[in-house]
């Protein structure tokens, strides 16, 4: 299942956090009286990457983002606003969820994997 499909903005490529959408929070089951939940990820060389993410404890609107490895993750496969990241999400029999993300650059109008450049 795609949880996130997101165009880097200029501060989630710089920052050491992306601005996540809050359609995507069913995603990550966060314990009662808690506003962030780790989890790891792989990319397409099944590496992992330790993320997080974090709601805002007031206000009327969660605002999530995603925090952890995020600015390492970014660093390592040389993103930049305007490449996408994908985070999806498969749930295993024994509720086990599995997340992998991956980045794409777009070249010539098509997308292409940055895992597959590297």
């Amino acid at each position: 299942m795609e949880v996130m499909n997101k165009i880097l903005s200029e501060s989630d490529a710089t920052n050491k956090r992306l601005e996540f959408p809050a359609r995507s929070l069913p995603a990550f089951p966060m314990p009662d009286g808690q506003n962030s939940v780790e989890f790891v990820a792989f990319d397409m060389q099944e590496q992992q990457w330790r993320l997080k993410v974090s709601i805002r404890n007031e206000g009327r609107h969660a605002k999530p983002w995603l925090k952890g490895e995020w600015h390492d993750y970014v660093h390592q496969k040389g993103l930049h606003k305007g490449d996408k990241v994908i985070l999806t999400m498969d749930e295993e029999e024994n509720g086990e969820r599995i997340y992998r993300i991956r980045a794409e650059r777009k070249h010539f109008g098509f997308w292409y994997s940055i895992d597959d450049q590297q």
